[in-house]
């Protein structure tokens, strides 16, 4: 197989797995495709939680032509018996031999035993190829495996002159329906969707996913609030909605707590005083298998995950009008002493959405500590 006809199938592969962006939830989203003598005789990508894997999928597809195929895997098959049996298992009873994987998994439990095992089996096993796409599919998973928390994009929706509401907190909406029915499709391909007490008591959003009808199946969002003082009104609008709530909080406010709990929301107390400490927080995020958190939330709580370096991903949306000086901000963050202790960006991607700008960045510089 030349590099070319390589390239040209895991490309393929790559493709299929985004069809699983937001249903496998918490497992990482992989696609498979098996070429025998330079055609395609099986593809797959991970079915939803305690459906086929990828490679399952793919074998099944192929069936006997998979003696003797090369797999191209843009993750690491697994090795390990969990809601399904080890994919490594499957590649190995159906003759494959070869498999190309874009990148190694790094959850304990793989982790290079699943090339490994299939190498010393006698499949001939190459990795690497078009690892950084297949990254990009599994920001949060990876994340969450390899450094014990998610991955965070915070969304926020501003004026051209970055401003996020007016000083009386009134902010729907500054951007369009366009870039509205965007949040909705990025918020269904999350695991979570977090905001502060300080946007639930001002704007008493749903934070629920409500995607097109066109968009497909999705795994519907925890939805999660930061509240240190457990302020959060036991009649708010999210609590009355189907699927989990978690709120956050470090106060004990022992009765707070029935009202809230009998309105649906499950209570968990993180380190921090007197706010919430937002790496514990994340920490507990990925123990319940959360790995992507999307955040829409105001310039406290956005200020505080910026400062923490907590911020993976900026999405933000700038309107094309101009608020002014009165106006609220992104971040509520403390004084810089010079343009050299400022958070610098790299932006990914410019694009219009309706009438407005979505722009995609990452922070590349951290916040100099206070004090």
């Amino acid at each position: 197989m030349t590099r070319a006809a390589d390239r040209e199938f895991m490309a393929r592969a790559l493709r299929l797995a985004r069809n699983g962006l937001a249903t496998t939830d918490p497992n990482p989203t992989v696609g498979c495709v098996l070429v025998r003598d330079g055609e395609i005789v099986g593809e797959g990508f991970t079915a939803p939680v305690g459906g086929p894997h990828a490679e399952r999928a793919a074998l099944a597809a192929a069936g006997d032509r998979a003696r003797g195929a090369t797999a191209y895997v843009t993750l690491e098959p697994c090795c390990h018996q969990g809601r399904t049996g080890p994919c490594t298992s499957a590649l190995l009873e159906a003759g494959v031999a070869r498999v190309v994987c874009a990148m190694r998994d790094p959850n304990p439990l793989v982790n290079g035993v699943g090339l490994s095992t299939l190498a010393e089996a006698g499949v001939a096993v190459e990795q690497g190829l078009m690892a950084s796409g297949a990254r990009e599919l599994n920001e949060g998973y990876l994340a969450r495996m390899s450094r014990g928390r998610p991955w965070v994009r915070s969304k926020i929706a501003a004026s051209i002159d970055g401003r996020t509401a007016l000083a009386s907190g009134e902010s729907q909406w500054i951007t369009g329906a366009d870039a509205r029915r965007d949040v909705h499709r990025w918020r269904a391909r999350s695991s979570a969707v977090m905001s502060g007490i300080g946007t639930v008591l001002a704007d008493d959003p749903s934070l629920t996913a409500r995607p097109d009808d066109d968009y497909g199946e999705f795994v519907a969002p925890l939805r999660v609030i930061v509240d240190s003082a457990l302020r959060t009104p036991p009649a708010a609008r999210t609590l009355s909605l189907p699927g989990e709530v978690v709120i956050f909080t470090v106060a004990d406010a022992t009765d707070r707590r029935p009202p809230l709990e009998a309105a649906g929301a499950r209570i968990e107390r993180v380190g921090g005083e007197p706010r919430c400490d937002p790496e514990h927080l994340l920490a507990r995020l990925a123990e319940l298998e959360v790995n992507d958190v999307w955040v829409e939330a105001g310039p406290t709580l956005n200020g505080a995950l910026l400062e923490h370096g907590l911020i993976d991903e900026l999405v933000l949306y700038l309107a094309p009008r101009i608020l002014g000086d009165d106006a609220r901000g992104m971040f509520a963050l403390p004084p810089l002493a010079s343009l050299g202790d400022s958070l610098e960006l790299a932006i990914d991607d410019v694009r219009r959405v309706g009438a407005d700008l979505r722009v995609r960045a990452r922070p590349v510089t951290v916040l100099a500590p206070r004090g």
